[in-house]
């Protein structure tokens, strides 16, 4: 799927990548699907190459991780709420290498739902919400897959720097 089949939320996200988060511009990464519940970003792998002609287990993760957060970043949008997203935790495992262009496909796990992340928001200003990610292989399975818990602190409603703490979330 191309730019042009985008909602205008997903379109001005790549904006905003390549803007403010450097290294997705030497990822070369793109938006390819949105859909409200899952998020694709794929990315080339001449760019993204390990010593061995596969893809770098840093860029595996890195792709994953912000297709996590930009998954999290569109839904807070879609509702008009300007909010800080972290990664508070995640963890990864690589299963199978990469020798091709490779894409991230973030969702909630099915345990998990937009509901309960809106409310601790509305009511806290603050709000937890666990992510699944996977880069597929074309013959089936996964390569590698990233399970991550991003937090989300809506804009204007946080400690400072120093006071910040994502154990209370």
């Amino acid at each position: 799927m191309n730019g042009q089949h985008l909602s205008a939320n997903a379109n001005a996200l790549q904006t905003r990548l390549f803007a403010d988060i450097p290294m997705t511009r030497t990822l070369k990464l793109s938006i390819a699907a949105y859909d409200g519940d899952s998020l694709t970003l794929v990315a080339p792998l001449t760019p993204n190459i390990n010593d061995k002609g596969c893809a770098f287990g840093g860029s595996l993760v890195s792709l994953m991780t912000l297709a996590g957060w930009g998954l999290i970043e569109l839904a807070t949008n879609a509702r008009a709420l300007e909010c800080d997203i972290y990664v508070k935790d995640s963890s990864i495992r690589y299963l199978a290498p990469v020798w091709q262009d490779f894409a991230a496909i973030a969702r909630l796990p099915q345990s998990e739902g937009f509901d309960e992340f809106f409310a601790s928001l509305a009511q806290n200003g603050k709000g937890r919400l666990r992510v699944h990610c996977r880069v597929p292989l074309p013959e089936g399975g996964d390569a590698a897959i990233l399970k991550a818990c991003y937090v989300a602190v809506v804009k204007g409603k946080r400690e400072t720097k120093q006071e910040a703490s994502f154990e209370a979330v």
